[in-house]
């Protein structure tokens, strides 16, 4: 964690910052692998910055399109921004406009 967020001018200590140890334990909890949360930091290293509860809602938008979590793990891994977009303004609206032209929760969960 160091290398990543010392590459971004972010002096990283995980004393002060306890923020950290839960969002890596509620990745994991997802299913994410270790290399697959190094992978989605070093893409969004702001996520560290977020606490789990913020991050939440997505995910149970998520579940609520059908996917189970190896699917959202493998989501958030290859497009972590997922977790930075907003659900109100981004996510809920395009999702209604993919059900309008007839797609299904599951067609898409797998455009995610």
């Amino acid at each position: 964690l160091q290398k990543v967020t010392s590459r971004y001018g972010w002096q990283f200590n995980p004393e002060v910052d306890g923020s950290v140890k839960p969002l890596l334990q509620w990745l994991t909890e997802l299913g994410l692998t270790d290399e697959q949360i190094m992978k989605a930091i070093a893409m969004l290293p702001v996520v560290l910055r977020r606490r789990v509860a913020s991050l939440k809602p997505s995910v149970q938008w998520m579940t609520g399109l059908g996917m189970e979590n190896s699917q959202i793990a493998k989501t958030i891994a290859s497009y972590p921004n997922i977790l930075s977009c907003s659900l109100e303004a981004n996510l809920k609206p395009k999702a209604q406009l993919l059900r309008e032209c007839g797609f299904t929760n599951a067609e898409i969960a797998r455009t995610l």
